[in-house]
């Protein structure tokens, strides 16, 4: 469930990369050629990473900025930084 109202914002922006994971599906249904489905793919990525900026953005100034004000932020920095380091790989 979402928790945020900021991640509301972000419904649009992932069903917008569901069709463009629809359009890549039927291109190579169809045969199309590789370079148009590699070019697909790279948008469908760049379009995920914004979408999974968006809710590290809205989880730095919730969660991470709630703990720390509650002096226990050391384990949600944790977190966070594992997830940035899985997010960059």
């Amino acid at each position: 469930m979402l928790k945020y109202p900021k991640h509301n914002s972000l419904l649009p922006r992932l069903k917008r990369i569901e069709g463009q994971i629809r359009g890549i599906i039927r291109m190579v249904e169809e045969r199309r050629y590789c370079i148009d489905i590699i070019q697909q793919l790279t948008a469908a990525r760049n379009a995920m990473d914004q979408a999974s900026l968006q809710i590290m953005n809205s989880h730095i100034n919730t969660c991470v900025s709630n703990a720390i004000r509650k002096r226990q932020g050391e384990e949600k920095i944790n977190e966070l930084m594992k997830t940035i380091y899985r997010f960059v790989k």
